[in-house]
Order: structure tokens, then C-alpha cells, then sequence
């Protein structure tokens, strides 16, 4: 019997993804079809220097990673919203920590706590600073 070898770039590739397996806690994650979870949208603003009354300037969707965590810091995943700024996943009932990615210095978002109670979605607002004033 002929033994092959696997290519070291397929080990390397391989070894990264049981890293990233390890580092997550995927057991809090649902499916698509899920009955609950959180379900989002990501703004940013503001996004004009002067803001009157005749010219209001609305926060716009952003496009952001966000990290989902439970109560020991451990990441259940990582979403990214989409062009809309909303985002959807599944997860168990539970307590879960949020951090957006944010950038250096600008723009940035605090971390959120959510609940995620049993049958339903939670809704939340991820708020991006562009530090415009």
C-alpha cells in the first residue's frame, strides 16, 4: 500500500482551521432557520460636519464585523452586516457580548450585553462614531 503525503500548504490551512475551531464555541450557534437569536443593524454617524434644520444628515448602514462572545469572553462567531447594515444569527437563549470592530481611532462602537430569551429575536442597534463634529 502507497502512502501520500499531504502538501504542507493543505497542513498549514488545516492546522489554522482547528485553531479557529478551538478558539469558538460553536455550541451556542443555531442555523439559519432558527426561532432565536439577534438580529441587527449597524450605523454609522455622524456623517456631515453641519447638521440644520433644512439639511438633516441621517446615520447610514455600515458595513462591520462583529464579534459575538458569551459570558466567559469564549467567541461563539464572528458576522459581518451587509450592505444594509443588518445582520441575523441564531443563538441558544443566554447572555452574549458583542464587540464591533472598530477602528483606529475612527470610527468606533462601544461592546453591547444582549439577551436572547427561548422563541424570539433580540433586536439591537450597533452604533458606529465617526467622530465628525
Amino acid at each position: 500500500m502507497k502512502m501520500r503525503m499531504m502538501p504542507r500548504s493543505s497542513i498549514g490551512i488545516l492546522g489554522a482551521a482547528l485553531a479557529l475551531m478551538l478558539a469558538c464555541d460553536p455550541g451556542a450557534l443555531l442555523g439559519p432557520d432558527a426561532a432565536q437569536g439577534i438580529s441587527g443593524v449597524v450605523l454609522r454617524g455622524p456623517i456631515c460636519p453641519v447638521v440644520t434644520q433644512d439639511a438633516a444628515c441621517e446615520d447610514q448602514p455600515y458595513q462591520a464585523w462583529i464579534d459575538i462572545r458569551d459570558q466567559a469572553g469564549r467567541r461563539i462567531t464572528r458576522v459581518r452586516a451587509g450592505d444594509d447594515g443588518r445582520f441575523r444569527v441564531g443563538l441558544v437563549a443566554g447572555r452574549y457580548l458583542l464587540f464591533p470592530e472598530s477602528g483606529d481611532p475612527f470610527p468606533h462602537a462601544s461592546e453591547l450585553v444582549v439577551e436572547v430569551e427561548r422563541g424570539a429575536f433580540t433586536d439591537v442597534v450597533v452604533f458606529f462614531d465617526t467622530g465628525i463634529r
